[in-house]
């Protein structure tokens, strides 16, 4: 019963992994780190196919090795953090506090990726 909870929940975070992926007002990563939490429990062989897909390989693995990031995954999470903030903050009108408070979100994430993930070479 137990591994067909983690499966579920693998298939739950690959599902919305993909759609996080497509839509950039829908983050991935935290998607990612379910599905591979999920796999990992319920089934090794699902664990390793999600592993070796090109979708994680180009933009998580090498993040949740602790190794970093490359410069084109930073810069494509910088810009769908930008679009998603931007759509936020159109869609706040004339709130000034909201619009600080996104604001202080987008720089935190500037900030992070820019300066506190290591940028490394793409693998070739």
């Amino acid at each position: 019963m137990r591994k067909v909870f983690y499966l579920a929940l693998g298939f739950v975070g690959l599902a919305l992994t993909v759609v996080g992926a497509i839509v950039p007002l829908l983050p991935a990563f935290p998607f990612v780190v379910l599905t591979v939490f999920g796999f990992g429990k319920g089934s090794e062989r699902l664990h390793q196919w999600f592993l070796s897909t090109k979708l994680y390989k180009e933009n998580f693995e090498s993040y949740l090795k602790g190794r970093g990031m490359t410069l084109k995954a930073k810069l494509r999470l910088i810009a769908s953090v930008t679009l998603t903030i931007s759509i936020g903050c159109y869609m706040l009108g004339p709130m000034l506090l909201g619009h600080l408070i996104l604001l202080t979100v987008w720089l935190g994430h500037l900030f992070y990726f820019l300066f506190k993930v290591r940028t490394i070479r793409e693998a070739r």
